[in-house]
């Protein structure tokens, strides 16, 4: 086994499915697909490919990262399920990483767009929560941080790996994950038909 951690990280947390391939620092492979929806279908082949193209098996692999969120309900339950199953099967840890970790960078404040104008973001001090845009622009630009959300920006697998390769060692808890909202459905107003006994 070679010395430095062998790490898969991926993400369907928006309109894509992203996933990266990182032994130590060296991105080995690395894809971002971007679709609307099939994240389902699309993510096991992905991984399979972006291992192949890294020259590693899946019993090779020392930790898991997955995306966890914000962003789209469906997306996010499909990529922490497989990682959770994956993680079990081969008996590996997996790191949950937010978006905001995964986007993190100097001088920029973290967001991820969101429906109707808004974003979920992490303001200086504060916990992360959805907003309107207008809000995260404005905190950003006093605090000196620039502000561009992206759903899909290059390099989230690659990050959410790396972070993976600093906690695999220290985790101790499934990932989970982050909904900083409420689903768009709703359960049904209408009312149950009365069950009679006989």
């Amino acid at each position: 086994m070679a010395s430095e951690p062998l790490v898969l990280g991926f993400d369907t947390s928006a309109a894509h499915c992203a996933a990266a391939l990182l032994r130590g620092d060296v991105v080995l492979a690395s894809r971002l697909e971007g679709m609307t929806r099939g994240q389902a279908e699309r993510l096991m082949p992905l991984l399979e490919e972006v291992l192949a193209e890294g020259g590693a098996a899946w019993q090779d692999l020392d930790a898991i990262g997955v995306g966890i969120g914000p962003g789209n309900f469906t997306g996010i339950r499909i990529a922490v399920s497989a990682a959770r199953g994956l993680a079990l099967g081969l008996e590996v840890p997996v790191v949950g990483a937010d978006g905001f970790e995964a986007r993190a960078a100097e001088g920029i404040l973290p967001a991820v767009p969101a429906p109707r104008d808004q974003v979920y973001a992490a303001l200086p001090g504060e916990a992360p929560r959805l907003m309107p845009r207008q809000e995260a622009e404005d905190a950003a630009r006093g605090a000196g941080l620039a502000f561009a959300p992206e759903a899909s920006p290059a390099g989230i697998a690659e990050a959410i790996a790396r972070i993976a390769a600093g906690r695999f060692e220290t985790v101790t808890e499934p990932p989970a994950p982050l909904y900083l909202r409420a689903a768009d459905a709703a359960p049904s107003s209408d009312v149950p038909p009365a069950l009679i006994d006989e």
